[in-house]
C-alpha cells in the first residue's frame, strides 16, 4: 500500500505555464479538482509530499490552502532529495507513489513503486509511468490519479462516503 504520494508541482498540479504580472509576481492556475483528490488522498491515510524546483508564493498559498503539510520548494536534484528522504525515514520504494511530467522527473520515478503522470506528460515519463491520466497536467490529473490508486485498492467508495457523504 502506497503510504507517501510525491506530487511535482509545474505540469502536473499546474498547466506548466508560468505568468507574470505588470508588477513581476508570478502567477499559477491550480484545478479546484485536486483540491478534492488532495482530501480523498489524506482521508486515505496517504501522505501528500509536494516538491518543485521552482519557489513561488503561489505555490505556498495553494498548499496551505489544501492543508498539504510538507511542500518543498526549490529542490534541484530530486532524485538526491528523494534518495535522502526515504533514508533518513525509512521508507520502501513500494510505500511510495510519484506524479511527475518531465525530465526531472525520471530519476526520481525510479525509486518509487507507482508512477503516475498527466496525458500531457513527455513521452520519456510515459514509458516508465504505472498509469497515464486522461487529465493533463493543470486540469484535474491529481484527482484522477488518486482515484486510480483508491479504485485498486476498493478503497473510493468508501472513502467518497466518508469524506463527500455520498452514498455509492
Amino acid at each position: 500500500m502506497i503510504k507517501y504520494l510525491i506530487i511535482d508541482i509545474d505540469g502536473t498540479l499546474t498547466d506548466g505555464g508560468v505568468y507574470y504580472d505588470e508588477h513581476g509576481n508570478e502567477l499559477k492556475k491550480f484545478c479546484t479538482k485536486d483540491g478534492s483528490g488532495m482530501v480523498m488522498v489524506r482521508t486515505a491515510g496517504i501522505k501528500p509530499i509536494v516538491i518543485t524546483g521552482r519557489e513561488s508564493a503561489a505555490t505556498t498559498r495553494r498548499m496551505k490552502e489544501l492543508g498539504v503539510e510538507t511542500f518543498y520548494q526549490k529542490v534541484n536534484d530530486k532524485f538526491f532529495w528523494l534518495k535522502a528522504w526515504m533514508l533518513e525515514n525509512d521508507v520502501k520504494k513500494d510505500e511510495i507513489g510519484y506524479i511527475g511530467d518531465d525530465l526531472n522527473d525520471l530519476a526520481p520515478m525510479k525509486l518509487c513503486g507507482f508512477v503516475a503522470c498527466p496525458a500531457d506528460a513527455i513521452a520519456d515519463v510515459k514509458e516508465v509511468a504505472d498509469y497515464v491520466s486522461t487529465e493533463n497536467g493543470g486540469h484535474g490529473v491529481i484527482r484522477d490519479v488518486i482515484r486510480k490508486m483508491l479504485v485498486d485498492e476498493k478503497m473510493w467508495n468508501s472513502l467518497l462516503e466518508k469524506t463527500f457523504g455520498l452514498g455509492v
